[in-house]
């Protein structure tokens, strides 16, 4: 399964619905660890069945804000979900082919394998490539990783959002990085996705 860089877009929410304004309108510190993956598992649903409500309708910033506000417990909780593990990883990944700084990778080829515990096999695995500005993910490998990284899915949302980076979780021995570690550690900055400081409330 690959995730192209670029897809059709999403349907367009109603005229009636902002996603934004309804995401920002909820914040995740109200709601406990199940309300918080009732919620997602709403807005998934919504989306599936064709309302036009649809998570990657969501603008990225509103996204990062979204998951920046909720706790350790409740990404965790939501991460442990079957299904809506995968639906926050296809979104992540997509949105990462997105938001590739094309000055910084105009020159980049690389390929990270990533390993988050948990899958139904031990782990789901993931495959990113990064080839002279195009940034492609998907679940089958194609190449040998530059880097493989093999965390929980929670802390890589974490890390994806700016709650936290490689090195620290690497120290805290919550990361297992093996190939090119000084790369892993400097990888997101490939990426020109919203930092929660730097996003309007």
């Amino acid at each position: 399964m690959r995730f192209r860089r670029r897809r059709p877009e999403p349907p367009l929410a109603s005229p009636e619905v902002d996603i934004d304004a309804f995401a920002r309108a909820i914040d995740p510190k109200l709601l406990d660890e199940q309300q918080f993956v009732q919620l997602i598992d709403v807005l998934d649903m919504l989306g599936r069945v064709g309302t036009g409500v649809h998570l990657a309708a969501m603008r990225t910033d509103t996204f990062v804000w979204f998951v920046a506000r909720a706790s350790p417990a409740q990404l965790d909780r939501l991460m442990a979900h079957p299904h809506l593990r995968h639906v926050v990883f296809e979104e992540i990944f997509r949105r990462m082919g997105e938001h590739l700084d094309q000055a910084k990778a105009a020159t980049l080829r690389a390929v990270v394998h990533w390993r988050f515990t948990g899958g139904a096999d031990g782990y789901d695995r993931f495959e990113t490539v990064i080839d002279n500005g195009a940034c492609v993910s998907g679940t089958e490998p194609t190449a040998d990783a530059r880097v493989t990284l093999t965390l929980a899915p929670a802390d890589f949302l974490r890390v994806v959002t700016g709650g936290v980076n490689v090195a620290m979780l690497f120290m805290r021995g919550k990361v297992k990085v093996k190939g090119d570690i000084a790369f892993a550690a400097g990888l997101i900055n490939y990426f020109d996705l919203p930092r929660p400081a730097s996003v309007s409330t």
